[in-house]
């Protein structure tokens, strides 16, 4: 699946961030110890401290803990998680700079007047939604992993590497 090219009229705020970046994955596919790092839940999850070392116990250990098997999207899920996003996006006329739906993962980088923390909870809850209104997405249990990464970008550059690094720097 393509990911969207970006809009390049950015509008700027002057009182906040110009947009975020923000990620979230799907349950399961990222988890505590795992190599492209991750962060503790409680205690010293403040920016700028150290990731949790890589640790394969620790990654069986969490994977024994899981309530349900890894979620990996297939082609139609990723479709319809999209058009969603989209759609949500539209509806509050936030402005969407670039979005890539992937197997495991969602970026988008957007500029919006709500916390990206909410816009976040929307994607998540209406992208269920409609997946199981479409018979794609079938158990009672969440897809999604616990939270995801909430970026502020301050200005045009920022948002642009972004834009790069979610349209060009993702695997195949």
């Amino acid at each position: 699946m393509n990911a969207s090219k970006p809009n390049n009229s950015h509008t700027f705020n002057s009182i906040g961030p110009a947009g975020y970046f923000i990620t979230f994955h799907t349950y399961g596919t990222w988890l505590h110890g795992d190599i492209r790092g991750s962060i503790e839940r409680h205690g010293q999850n403040i920016p700028g401290t150290p990731m949790i070392e890589p640790d394969s116990s620790r990654v069986q250990f969490e994977m024994s803990r899981l309530k349900q098997p890894p979620v990996r999207f297939n082609l139609k899920q990723r479709q319809t998680i999209q058009s969603t996003m989209v759609e949500i996006i539209n509806y509050n006329t936030w402005q969407l700079h670039a979005i890539n739906v992937r197997v495991e993962h969602i970026h988008v980088v957007l500029t919006a007047q709500k916390s990206p923390e909410k816009i976040m909870n929307q994607f998540k809850s209406w992208s269920t939604r409609k997946m199981r209104e479409n018979n794609l997405w079938k158990s009672k249990k969440s897809p999604w992993s616990r939270h995801g990464s909430t970026r502020y970008l301050w200005n045009e550059k920022e948002i642009n590497d972004a834009c790069k690094y979610v349209l060009y720097g993702q695997d195949t």
